[in-house]
């Protein structure tokens, strides 16, 4: 038998709804073809494409199986046969079965081990659709169009097999963002079209125009509804406000306005209205509400250390955080991911809600808290869509409420919180033994946890038919009950489009921001040139050197820097490890074997230390530098921000200095060779060095973790400032001010 996208059966109806399919029913009524998709065989409320997207989901609910509908809250990870897991997941997945269905497209094999989310049972994908009825998975593989819309393809085949017919809604991080493939964040890159990291969209558009992110939110929807992805973690709507956040990676920056413009462009671009998804739109999960930059001192939620959200300014919550979740509701975000921390109340100022009342910081992780979900979020910023976890928070991130089971973590979320989707496991059973203890005398015989009660605990009928029919509905709308089937031909021919190309490369020369300059560029023809790149991974570092000086055809490239009239030096830092706590604080200072500090378990400095490198060879920067100013070189640098970098051992040695943001080198070297004028501006502010991001003996830094770089000299010490009052953003020879918004 040929494989699914050689069976699909298309009709499209005069004015209406276009109907496909590869073995489900169809049939006629008043001229017009509609999908058995209840199995009823007749028009049903659920089969009749031209009632409305919430009224079919309400009613299909009502036929769904309790197992049915439990399904649907559970959203994991998930592999196509061709493409192994890669990035964080790869070596715990690695002795995983590895069968495929007789096309090489479907996944078949089996899996049971523990993962970063907790104990992990994956079944083959035919037993995950049809007997376990899951319909939400996460798809992490980098893989072709053609192959994207054949696994969506033969997914919804599969599904349609089943007495209850429901498409499989497949969710993925972003695709459209250079840089490297980090597990959450961006799963996948190089095959749609690139655009900069989201730091160098926010540099672009402070620079230039806000239609630039039209253009890039159109392209997003044309490629993905075209490869039959339909959902997209992103984007984030978080203010940076702490500099040691990890995921500074991923933000648009640290300005709530731009963040909140932003959202207002970038959701109903991508979703295809401003009123909600269309059929030709993808779904946008807006994330981490109330917003993760609040960290302390840099610790991510991802570990326990991290687990707090810290609002020690008086109203930061409100002036800097909540407004571009704001935004993104009115913009009309289909869902939101809150995050994994839990409000600090201890450790916080007083904090007033959208309404001006004191906000009760609930400790619970924030897809367990009522008051943010509920009480904010839904009621009075009047978000209507559904709520989706972000992953692991019923097992290993369950911050707030490790007392409690998962099953019990499960009601909590979906009952009492109003969380619509789980991410992280399969957890079928666990949402069954939830919903089971709702109409048993379950709790007449063991006890219920102090501070909560069995009607928060438990699965009720009213909670699983909320979520569901909110999840449902996103999909009618999309028309995926309907129409989910995509030509793979087509998904490769509107993902090669040339146009989308050009526009992802304007966006790359937009991005790079010229932050020194003595008057060396643009370089000029026949400079002698010493070309190199610089990496926390010296190997890495040596390709990306060999990468930069292949780019450089047709300019004199000299072995030695003595020799050279222009050093190039392109530096790309890193710190920290995703996932993982490090021994002390997050390091931004661009440095190698830097004698630091350790953090004791509260979070507070101690007497140890250890060495930190985040670029390997930094200190022969400086040696490069000396070697061409001896016979009056001049030394061009440029440095790639995934953070709010420290650049005071890059700057004092460099004549020019550029920064980047998961820039193109050909974008950057198009600026230095005078190709094209700059426009970026910085979506951040830079810090002066360690003393503006010094930690006391109690864990309480010294620049406020909760607000953003451009509003942090209010709170500095005066004996930091300076003249002009400024205490926190670096400080160029030339009296410039590395704050949010500059670029010469």
């Amino acid at each position: 038998m040929p494989k699914a996208s050689q069976r699909i059966k298309t009709y499209q109806n005069p004015n209406g709804q276009q109907v496909s399919t590869v073995d489900r029913r169809v049939f006629t009524q008043d001229g017009l073809t509609f999908k058995d998709i209840d199995g009823s065989g007749s028009l049903s409320a659920v089969n009749d494409w031209r009632n409305a997207p919430a009224v079919r989901a309400a009613a299909y609910v009502q036929q769904l199986t309790v197992k049915e509908k439990i399904a649907q809250l559970f959203i994991s990870d998930w592999r196509m046969a061709k493409y192994p897991m890669t990035g964080p997941m790869a070596a715990m997945y690695k002795d995983m079965e590895r069968k495929s269905d007789e096309y090489g497209i479907l996944d078949e094999g089996e899996f049971r081990g523990k993962t970063i989310f907790g104990e992990q049972h994956l079944p083959s994908t035919t037993t995950l659709l049809k007997d376990w009825f899951n319909r939400h998975v996460i798809l992490r593989a980098n893989a072709t169009p053609a192959d994207m819309a054949d696994w969506m393809n033969e997914a919804h085949a599969v599904c349609e097999q089943c007495e209850h017919f429901i498409p499989v809604a497949a969710a993925s991080n972003s695709r459209n963002e250079n840089g490297e493939l980090v597990f959450g964040m961006n799963d996948a890159g190089g095959v749609m079209a690139t655009w900069p990291g989201t730091l160098g969209i926010a540099a672009a558009v402070k620079g230039y125009r806000i239609d630039l992110v039209d253009k890039f939110a159109a392209t997003v929807r044309r490629e993905w509804n075209a490869c039959g992805l339909r959902k997209g973690y992103m984007y984030m709507a978080d203010t940076m406000t702490d500099p040691r956040w990890q995921r500074t990676y991923g933000t648009f920056g640290e300005d709530p306005a731009l963040i909140s413009e932003i959202m207002t462009h970038i959701i109903p671009g991508i979703q295809g209205s401003d009123k909600g998804v269309t059929a030709d739109g993808v779904a946008v999960t807006t994330k981490h509400f109330p917003g993760g930059g609040a960290r302390e001192n840099g610790f991510d939620p991802h570990y326990a250390a991290g687990q707090w959200n810290v609002y020690a300014t008086p109203g930061s919550l409100e002036t800097y955080h909540l407004p571009p979740f704001a935004a993104a509701v009115k913009a009309g975000t289909a869902s939101v991911m809150p995050y994994y921390s839990k409000p600090a109340a201890e450790k916080s100022a007083p904090q007033r809600d959208l309404q001006g009342n004191v906000i009760d910081m609930q400790p619970y992780g924030f897809a367990y808290n009522h008051y943010f979900i509920d009480t904010m979020l839904r009621g009075q910023m009047g978000f209507t869509g559904y709520i989706n976890s972000d992953t692991g928070i019923a097992h290993n991130m369950a911050w707030g409420v490790e007392m409690l089971d998962v099953p019990e973590r499960i009601g909590f979320a979906v009952n009492h919180a109003g969380v619509d989707i789980i991410s992280g496991l399969f957890d079928n059973e666990a949402g069954q033994e939830a919903y089971d203890r709702a109409h048993s005398d379950y709790y007449d015989t063991h006890p219920v946890p102090q501070g909560f009660t069995k009607e928060q605990l438990v699965l009720t009928d009213e909670a699983l038919d909320r979520a569901v029919t909110r999840t449902l509905t996103e999909l009618f709308a999309l028309g995926m009950f309907d129409d989910p089937y995509r030509d793979p031909g087509e998904a490769e021919r509107v993902v090669a489009d040339p146009a989308d190309r050009a526009a992802a490369a304007e966006a790359h020369r937009r991005s790079v921001v010229l932050l020194k300059n003595d008057g060396t560029l643009p370089i000029s023809s026949g400079k002698k040139i010493y070309a190199e790149a610089f990496l926390k991974n010296s190997e890495q570092a040596q390709a990306a050197t060999q990468a930069l000086r292949s780019e450089l055809k047709g300019c004199t490239l000299v072995e030695d820097a003595a020799e050279a009239d222009i050093a190039l030096l392109f530096v790309s830092p890193s710190s920290g490890e995703y996932f993982n706590a490090t021994p002390g604080y997050l390091e931004l200072d661009i440095c190698e074997n830097k004698t630091v500090h350790n953090v004791d378990a509260e979070g507070r400095p101690t007497a140890d230390t250890h060495t930190e490198t985040t670029l390997a060879g930094a200190g022969r920067l400086a040696e490069i530098a000396a070697a061409v100013h001896a016979h009056g070189g001049k030394v061009i640098s440029n440095i790639n921000f995934t953070m709010a970098w420290q650049v005071g051992n890059v700057e004092r040695i460099s004549d020019v200095l550029l920064a980047g943001f998961d820039t193109y080198r050909d974008a950057t070297l198009d600026v230095i060779f005078g190709r094209f004028v700059p426009t970026g501006k910085l979506p951040m502010t830079l810090p002066k060095g360690d003393e503006v991001l010094a930690v006391n003996a109690q864990g309480v830094c010294i620049s406020p973790n909760d607000v953003p770089g451009f509003d942090k000299d209010r709170y500095m010490p005066d004996n930091l400032k300076d003249e002009n009052g400024k205490a926190y953003a670096y400080r160029d020879a030339a009296g410039h001010y590395y704050e949010y918004g500059f670029g010469l």
